[in-house]
């Protein structure tokens, strides 16, 4: 992709903020939402996988990708709203599977819960977990932090000068293959952009109260009688931390009633060591009709 070529794809406004929103394939809709600071082509693995038997929407939260910045910090509710604001403008009403990787699990489920009638099914992938999560003291300090720190990172020319380095790094350091396929141009147009580092510092900030906005509403509002899926990474190095996490993601599986799945080799980005096992998982998914 040169820097002049438009990304694929269309900006739709959704919730007021103009967003990056690629739908492709026919059938069935699954949605894709990748994880803590990701964008819609870290799940370019996947989509020729699912798009012969399904129609798959993928869109770039606000601030991320070419999607333009958000008027507000990130919330479960709001991230949910987004996901029904953009199948609503892309005109799909139907059941729909929801893919969630990492961070976007949270969304996912919060989507499940809150739109019951509009989930066929939903598949967390490697997704987040808190147990027990409860609201983080000084919300409002830690958004404005992270604020001003985006804003300073950006006015002294950090995320050109860092950012694609970092993005490089991060994926290397999650997937087994110890590569980003990512085109290096692609890269630069969006985590070399102070818009970009601005939404990860944010989401990052308030991880923990979306964490414990979520927990509420396993509280107050039924998981839909839908299929859930639980993929788990699995590097499959045996080591402490690993048996750990294997043992998070499957009490998150018995939480939710869900099928557990060990993916192995695999790491944090599963959609690039085995985007295979996510396809599998989205197709096994029964398509309800409306």
């Amino acid at each position: 992709m040169s820097g002049t070529q438009r990304p694929p794809g269309r900006m739709l406004r959704v919730g007021g903020v103009p967003l990056h929103v690629l739908c492709e394939g026919s059938g069935p809709v699954a949605v894709l939402s990748a994880g803590l600071g990701m964008g819609w082509f870290d799940w370019e693995p996947v989509v020729p996988l699912l798009t012969p038997h399904r129609t798959v929407v993928r869109f770039d939260r606000p601030g991320l990708g070419f999607s333009a910045p958000a008027l507000e910090p990130p919330t479960a509710a709001g991230e949910a709203a987004r996901i029904a604001g953009v199948l609503d403008a892309l005109g799909l009403t139907g059941p729909v599977t929801l893919v969630g990787h990492s961070l976007a699990g949270f969304h996912t489920e919060a989507f499940a819960r809150l739109y019951p009638e509009r989930t066929a099914g939903l598949v967390l992938v490697d997704a987040s977990v808190e147990e027990n999560a409860r609201p983080v003291p000084a919300r409002e300090l830690r958004t404005m932090a992270a604020e001003i720190r985006g804003l300073a990172f950006a006015s002294a020319g950090l995320p050109r000068a860092l950012g694609p380095a970092l993005r490089r790094l991060s994926v290397r350091s999650a997937s087994v293959k110890r590569h980003d396929p990512a085109p290096a141009d692609l890269i630069r147009r969006t985590y070399g952009t102070g818009r970009v580092v601005r939404a990860v510092l944010m989401e990052n900030a308030r991880y923990r109260d979306v964490a414990a906005e979520l927990e509420e509403f396993r509280a107050h509002h039924l998981l839909p009688p839908a299929p859930v899926t639980v993929l788990a990474a699995s590097p499959g190095t045996g080591s402490w931390l690993e048996r750990r996490w294997l043992q998070r993601q499957r009490a998150l599986a018995a939480r939710l009633d869900a099928r557990f799945e060990a993916v192995a080799p695999a790491g944090h980005l599963l959609m690039y060591d085995r985007p295979q096992s996510i396809a599998a998982a989205v197709l096994a998914t029964p398509f309800l009709r409306t």
